[in-house]
């Protein structure tokens, strides 16, 4: 009979795995990368944008609302990839 107080041979999964140091500290992107991030992310931006702009237009101010959140959210998240990578 195994003692309980031993930890178990049996399968983990990634949230049981130990967490040291090392695990914790993590390189930034490379720049290109974060450029090109930053750049999908403009890009969406815009595609946010033209949506809250034409949901203006129709008279639509929920969906104008959610587009114009969804831009600023978008740009903002693209401007901290670049920042903190």
């Amino acid at each position: 009979m195994s003692d309980p107080t031993e930890p178990s041979e049996g399968p983990r999964d990634a949230s049981s795995a130990p967490r040291d140091a090392s695990s914790a500290l993590r390189e930034p992107r490379p720049i290109i990368e974060r450029i090109g991030l930053a750049a999908v992310a403009l890009v969406l931006a815009g595609l946010f944008g033209a949506v809250a702009a034409a949901s203006w237009v129709g008279g639509e101010l929920f969906l104008t609302a959610m587009g114009a959140a969804g831009c600023l959210m978008t740009l903002w998240v693209g401007l901290l990839t670049l920042i903190r990578g």
